[in-house]
């Protein structure tokens, strides 16, 4: 069965940086299952992955775009410390969670001064190409509850 809109596919992967650095991993870990055409993993990993069967590897690298975007330097402002937790133990790198018209957001602390805090809500893998080594698992007809949610259930998936 080839990967298609309505399959789930199960894949190990290693995701690594141009400079080879690994910035994620299934190995030691269930395959990643996803169902095919509803958004639910990075569009052009998703577009690689199309038509591909069992036991199908693969190498593939994703530009920016088709990644986590490019890096958007109006998402990095100047945040008031009086708009943060009370009593936030602020360092370089930490995230908070923030929720706007759009939705969540995590926003990541990227300079302190003394009445302000400077944070990114680019992700944190905007502007990076993505290189991913890839091998399919299983691809299977999704369930009609899978479809009904649009994600897997089970192993590899989401629980309820």
């Amino acid at each position: 069965m080839q990967i298609a809109k309505k399959t789930v596919a199960r894949i190990e992967y290693k995701l690594t940086d141009d400079s080879g650095e690994v910035i994620d991993t299934s190995e030691g870990q269930e395959p990643l299952a996803y169902l095919h055409g509803s958004g639910n993993i990075l569009p052009g990993l998703e577009s690689e992955l199309e038509g591909k069967t069992s036991g199908d590897a693969f190498k593939v690298r994703i530009t920016a775009a088709d990644g986590y975007g490019e890096r958007d330097e109006g998402l990095v402002q100047d945040v008031p410390k009086d708009q943060l937790p009370e009593g936030a133990e602020l360092q370089l790198g930490m995230q908070f969670q923030a929720q706007s018209e759009h939705g969540f957001h995590i926003l990541t602390v990227v300079g302190i001064g003394d009445a302000t805090v400077k944070m990114d809500a680019n992700h944190p893998l905007a502007g990076v190409a993505l290189n991913f080594e890839v091998e399919v698992v299983e691809v299977r007809d999704a369930t009609s509850e899978e479809l009904e949610h649009g994600h897997v259930h089970g192993p590899g998936g989401e629980e309820h």
